[in-house]
C-alpha cells in the first residue's frame, strides 16, 4: 500500500504523542518518492519547532542548537526542545553493528502495531493520473558567431 508523507507524519505523531521524546530526528527525504515533507509536517502537525537539513545538533539545556548548510554558508538555529529535526548526509558517520550486538539485538521485543491500531486512515488523499516522459530534445546546433546565434533566435525560436 502507498504510503504518502501526510499519513507517515500522522503515524509517527501519535508514536511521538504516546512516547513523548524531546527531540525527533527524520531523514531529510523519502527514497521512493522524493518528497522531503514528512519532517516538516510532523512539526505542524504537534506544533512543535522544527530545524531542517540539519548537519550537526548539539543539545544542553533544554534546547537544541542545529548547524545547517545554506548557500551563502551555515546557518546556525536554537530552539526549544521537543523539536522536530530533519537531517541532511554530513550529520554522522554510520556505525557497523557488530555480530553480538546483532544477536543480542535479536532478542530484544518489537511491538508491531498497524495503522489501524494507531487510529491513523492511511488512504491516499492524492491520485496518480498518469506519468509520462518528457518530450525528446531536438540536438543542439553550433554558430559561427553571435549575429548568427541572434537571427536563429529571432527566426527560428522566435524567443527575440
Amino acid at each position: 500500500e502507498e504510503l504518502q508523507p501526510l499519513a507517515v507524519a500522522k503515524l509517527l505523531k501519535t508514536l511521538v504523542e504516546k512516547e513523548g521524546p524531546q527531540l525527533v530526528i527524520l531523514g531529510k527525504q523519502a527514497i521512493d518518492d522524493d518528497a522531503n515533507q514528512t519532517g516538516q509536517m510532523l512539526a505542524a502537525l504537534l506544533g512543535l519547532p522544527q530545524a531542517t537539513f540539519a548537519s550537526k545538533v548539539a543539545i544542553a539545556d533544554g534546547k537544541a542548537t542545529v548547524t545547517r548548510e545554506i548557500d551563502g554558508g551555515l546557518e546556525t538555529l536554537s530552539m526549544s526542545l521537543p523539536a522536530i529535526v530533519t537531517t541532511d548526509l554530513r550529520l554522522n558517520e554510520p556505525r557497523y553493528a557488530t555480530l553480538p550486538n546483532i544477536m543480542k539485538a535479536k532478542k530484544k521485543p518489537l511491538e508491531t502495531v498497524t495503522p489501524a491500531d494507531l487510529g491513523v486512515d492511511v488512504a491516499p488523499r492524492l491520485k496518480t493520473l498518469k506519468v509520462e516522459e518528457p518530450p525528446k530534445r531536438s540536438a543542439g546546433v553550433k554558430v559561427a558567431d553571435v549575429a548568427e546565434l541572434v537571427a536563429k533566435l529571432k527566426n527560428e525560436a522566435k524567443v527575440i
